[in-house]
């Protein structure tokens, strides 16, 4: 199985929507995961899989925006676009 850490800015439709799924009413403390990157950094992150791979999605203001937009209805005039996102597809 591959293992990915994905940053916010990488964040594309299919990882928010297994986000969605696995937290829908958002992730607890007991969630998330710390670890320290090749730097010394210490990462936070929550982690979600699909059929092949394990993904560590950093934890941030911004991914909790998006994982609120992500989930809001369409059609709703309240939605803002999120600045900063660059999706892949």
């Amino acid at each position: 199985m591959r293992r990915v850490i994905v940053d916010y800015k990488k964040l594309n439709e299919d990882i928010l929507d297994l986000l969605v799924d696995k937290f829908p009413h958002g992730y607890s403390d007991s969630d998330v995961i710390s670890f320290r990157n090749s730097k010394n950094e210490l990462i936070k992150a929550v982690e979600v899989r699909n059929v092949d791979t394990i993904f560590l999605v950093k934890i941030g203001v911004y991914l909790i925006n998006a994982i609120e937009d992500h989930d809001a209805p369409l059609g709703d005039e309240n939605i803002n676009p999120i600045s900063g996102f660059d999706t892949e597809e």
